[in-house]
């Protein structure tokens, strides 16, 4: 556990170093004769549905729905200071939310600090995947995740550079369809929800990556806090991972390995086995522990058929394993399972096709999963203790075909 005061020395010298590393780069900063502009714009994206999961296909297990709605602005002001934001809606969830949102200052052209809300740096980035769902990270907070801080990026001839610090996840919008616990947000965090009143504090990030005219391959470090409010507990969370994002003509391809772990407490101090994470307003049971092994390729196909110019046929493969150990475990929602080995695995594998044409982009995606939070009638049942270990039965894979068309501008 770690007091407030080892709390705050961590984030004063954090502090303390970046604005020390800081002082060479802005004597190189140079004035720019660019002038600032400013750009508005957005998407409007629907997703046309057909589902085979547990039960067989029925009238309910097709739909055509309205995705998301979103506004983006981007001011950038060369010399000065910048904008970022992306405010997005989701109809079918009711709810809506920030998605990012910083300020940005470039010290030069090498040199780039973003305050606010902000992509955390880890992994394959911006995306560790080519599909619409992208990949299992994303569904324990470690894909494309946004949260509230401060960022530095520093490249060099064959290396990029990410400092960050985060004191919490990014702003939850409401969470009226579903559920409860600040949930309604992008990318998911620890939420407090059941017999868990937790949330993430004071997070740090790391993330180099060598580059090379193909691609880079890199590692990425991440320490934060979980602070119970019923206790007034601190106590901490990590995650590593390496990765690679490699062309070789029209192909390409992105493995990555990556482990988590969490020392998480329910509100009566009792050692925890999953914790509830939310995102689109829907919390549901997360591994306190577990490794996560990614594999994705893509080929891109130029093609001149009217509006069309380019194909991009992909399979992104996920594998998460469980690492809690047999015994009884305390889960998040005030259960507790015996188990004989560790929680049940997940797998998704997703094979699409990405086609481009002007500012419309559609996948085609044929999603499978075993034990997969959204790929089943039990929502939210997978990255925990699966549905084998919660009496629903055997596990098997679960199919969803999804075509989402997006028009943006």
């Amino acid at each position: 556990m770690i007091n407030y005061r080892d709390t705050f020395l961590l984030i004063f010298f954090f502090f303390a170093s970046i604005i020390i590393s800081l002082f060479p780069f802005y004597l190189l900063a140079q004035d720019s004769e660019d002038e600032p502009s400013l750009h508005v714009g957005g998407a409007l994206r629907y997703n046309v549905i057909l589902e085979s999961y547990e039960s067989d296909i029925d009238a309910n297990s097709s739909a055509f729905t309205m995705d998301t709605w979103r506004i983006n602005v981007v001011y950038d002001n060369p010399g000065g200071i910048g904008l970022n934001f992306e405010y997005r809606f989701y109809p079918t969830f009711g709810t809506h939310f920030i998605k990012q949102g910083w300020l940005d200052y470039h010290f030069n052209d090498r040199t780039e600090l973003q305050l606010g809300v902000t992509q955390v740096p880890f992994g394959n980035i911006q995306y560790n995947s080519n599909n619409w769902w992208f990949s299992l990270p994303y569904y324990v907070g470690l894909e494309d995740d946004h949260d509230m801080g401060l960022k530095l990026t520093h490249r060099t001839d064959n290396f990029q550079w990410d400092f960050a610090y985060f004191f919490q996840p990014e702003p939850e919008g409401p969470p009226e369809a579903f559920g409860t616990g600040g949930s309604g947000r992008y990318s998911y965090d620890v939420v407090p929800e059941g017999n868990a009143s937790l949330t993430e504090r004071n997070q740090f990030n790391i993330r180099g990556a060598y580059q090379f005219d193909t691609g880079e391959f890199g590692a990425s470090l991440q320490y934060g806090q979980l602070y119970s409010t019923a206790l007034d507990q601190f106590d901490s969370r990590y995650a590593f991972a390496v990765h690679a994002d490699i062309n070789s003509g029209n192909f390409n391809i992105k493995p990555q390995f990556l482990y988590y772990g969490m020392n998480a407490f329910d509100d009566d101090g009792q050692e925890l086995s999953t914790v509830f994470m939310g995102a689109y307003g829907i919390p549901y049971q997360v591994s306190t522990e577990a490794w996560i092994a990614t594999l994705g390729l893509a080929y891109s196909y130029a093609v001149e058929w009217g509006p069309i110019t380019n194909l991009l046929f992909y399979n992104d493969f996920s594998y998460m394993q469980n690492t809690v150990g047999e015994g009884t475990t305390q889960l998040a929602d005030g259960s507790s399972l015996t188990l004989d080995n560790h929680f049940q695995y997940t797998v998704q594998n997703i094979t699409g096709i990405l086609m481009s044409a002007g500012p419309v982009f559609t996948y085609f995606d044929i999603a499978q999963g075993i034990n997969h939070p959204w790929l089943t009638e039990s929502f939210g049942t997978g990255v925990g203790p699966g549905h084998e270990d919660l009496g629903i039965g055997e596990s098997e894979y679960n199919i969803r075909f999804n075509i989402n068309i997006g028009f943006y501008f």
